[in-house]
This record gives C-alpha cells, sequence and structure tokens, in this order.
C-alpha cells in the first residue's frame, strides 16, 4: 500500500483509508461480526487509516474500533472527532463546540477507544453559537496535554478553516468529495494547498451512490440518512442516475467497476488527498481497494471533467435538519 502525508504534518497515512461511519450509524442495520471482519481484511490489504466519530451510533462505532487497533495501536493512524451530541435515544439532537464540551468528549472517545492519544482529532461541525477559534483553542490544549497528535476540521468555509489554523496548525480537513460533489474544489483544496494542510475527502463514493448498485430510492431502509438527503429524492435522484450511467461507461472502458473508477479518479486529485471510503462488508472492501490498480492519465481526467462539472449532479448532499444545525438555514 502507497502512503501519502497529510499536508505538512508528520502524519503519513494509507494512500486508501477507511471510513468507519457506516458500520454503527446512518446505513441501515449493523452487522457487527461482519463490520469487524471487514476492518481486520482492511488493516490486512494494508490500509492504516482508520476514521470514525463519537456521534457514529452514539459511540458504538468508537468501541468497535477501539477492539479492532487493540494490540496493533503503534501500526494505526487514528481519526475521530468531536462536536455534536445526542440523547437517551441515541438520537443527535445538536451542536456543541464549547471547551467543556470538547474536553469531556474527548475523554469519552478515549476511553472508547482504549488509547491514550489520538492521531488526529477532527472538530465535527463548527457550532454556529461558539467562535471557531475559541473551539481550537480548546483542542490546542488537548494537543499540549498529550491527548491528541494533530487537528483537524470538517466541512468548513476556506475562511474558518484560514481563522482555525492560525490558532493551532491543522493537519487535515475533511470534506465530502466526489464525481458528484465537486464544489470543494472552487476554494477549499486550493486553501488547503495554500496553507499546507491535508485534505481528507469522506463520501468518495457518493453515499454508495456512484457504485451504481442502487435503482430507487425505495430500496433504502427506513432509518437510512440517504431518506432525508435532496440529492437521493425524487427527480433529483432520477436525474443523478444519468450521472452513474456515465460511470458506467467510462468503468466499462478502463475494465473496473464503477466503484473503482469512481475511487481511481479521487486519487488521481492529488497526493495530498487521502479519501475514506466506507463499508461493512469485506466484498466491498475488496472492490474498493482495486481501484489503487487503475491508471486515469490526463486525457482520460480531461474527459471527465467535461462529463462531470461542479454543478453536475441535482440535489442539496445536506438535511433540512443538518443546515439547520449549521446555521446555514
Amino acid at each position: 500500500m502507497k502512503k501519502r502525508r497529510l499536508g505538512q504534518s508528520e502524519l503519513e497515512v494509507s494512500a486508501m483509508g477507511f471510513g468507519c461511519m457506516g458500520i454503527s450509524h446512518g446505513y441501515g442495520v449493523r452487522d457487527d461480526s461482519e463490520s469487524a471482519a471487514t476492518l481486520e481484511r482492511a488493516f490486512e490489504l494494508g490500509i492504516d487509516f482508520f476514521d470514525t466519530a463519537d456521534m457514529y451510533g452514539a459511540g458504538h462505532n468508537e468501541e468497535i474500533v477501539g477492539r479492532f487497533i487493540a494490540g496493533r495501536r503503534e501500526e494505526i493512524v487514528l481519526a475521530t472527532k468531536c462536536g455534536f451530541v445526542w440523547d437517551e435515544n441515541d438520537k443527535v439532537t445538536g451542536l456543541d463546540g464549547t471547551p467543556r464540551h470538547i474536553r469531556e468528549a474527548c475523554e469519552a472517545s478515549l476511553r472508547r477507544l482504549k488509547t491514550e492519544v489520538i492521531d488526529l482529532y477532527y472538530l465535527h461541525r463548527i457550532d454556529p453559537r461558539v467562535s471557531i477559534e475559541e473551539s481550537i483553542g480548546a483542542m490546542s490544549e488537548l494537543v499540549e496535554q498529550g491527548k491528541v497528535r494533530f487537528l483537524g476540521l470538517s466541512e468548513v468555509s476556506a475562511e474558518q478553516l484560514r481563522r482555525a489554523h492560525q490558532i493551532h496548525p491543522i493537519a487535515a480537513l475533511q470534506s465530502e468529495y466526489s464525481l458528484w460533489a465537486r464544489e470543494t474544489e472552487a476554494e477549499i483544496l486550493p486553501t488547503c494547498r495554500e496553507l499546507g494542510i491535508g485534505f481528507v475527502p469522506y463520501g468518495p463514493l457518493g453515499s454508495g451512490f456512484l457504485t451504481g448498485q442502487i435503482k430507487s430510492p425505495e430500496e433504502f431502509p427506513e432509518n437510512d440518512l440517504r431518506r432525508r438527503i435532496p440529492r437521493f429524492q425524487g427527480e433529483n435522484f432520477s436525474k443523478n442516475l444519468e450521472l452513474v450511467t456515465l460511470i458506467k461507461q467510462l468503468a466499462a472502458e478502463k475494465d473496473c467497476s464503477p466503484a473503482q473508477f469512481a475511487l481511481a479518479w479521487m486519487l488521481a486529485q492529488g497526493a495530498d488527498i487521502a479519501p475514506i471510503p466506507g463499508t461493512k462488508r469485506r466484498k466491498y472492501l475488496e472492490e474498493n481497494i482495486g481501484a489503487l490498480n487503475v491508471t486515469l492519465g490526463a486525457d482520460d481526467l480531461r474527459e471527465i471533467d467535461k462529463k462531470f462539472p461542479p454543478d453536475a449532479a441535482a440535489g442539496s448532499l445536506r438535511s433540512e435538519k443538518m443546515m439547520q444545525m449549521m446555521g446555514l438555514k
């Protein structure tokens, strides 16, 4: 497995990481046994960068990851996040970026992960009621205390990223980025590169949509988060299926699957990018890894750019609830 460095930090990670969210949160019924086996298989295949968060399954995800990393902690680059809060029914209720919450959340994550230090600690979303300077200031204290090695942010603007970076060096920014979500290319990616900040795309397969396996929104389980995201609903869904048809055609020309094609495109966007596709099934993990063997040249990338401009997909990727939490609506 080739390695990639996250910006100017000392963090060197596998070129493809592993997003753990789907194991516990967002995509239907859990399968802890198969998920544990998938994590093990990922490590066997050379993945050493694992991304979790406290809110994924209200701590459940970190507990599974904690069991997985036991005995191999020094071989793993461990990322987790703080900032969300939830109720007694494990339902996310809001954001909390106060120093007190950040300190408490870090301690709870360390307990669940059964580790003494977190390699990369993200602020999952910015609390609109708390200045980013105050939140990052609290997180920088965790670095000083040796509980966290490097800091990251998730889903912020270029201006917010600059402000945070002035308080404490930001090692990585995590945002959604894929063939159907290219908005970050306008300001976010250039800002990361200017400041020497690594970029960690989540959702590089469009929450499964770009694999070509999803035919109808009715396939989603009742508790699936995609039922609440406009891009997966109604006319938006139908229009976006046209993009998948294009991906299938391009993938066939490269003798690979649509998922492998989408990931190969992501990997070709720069050596400072370390995507974290997620799955809870070994067969999909092994398919994803195959993307490392797919080569896209300059001509391929130019053709793809013509067919997948930043505004190619229809519908927002944020639910109404998330927009309200983030103070965007």
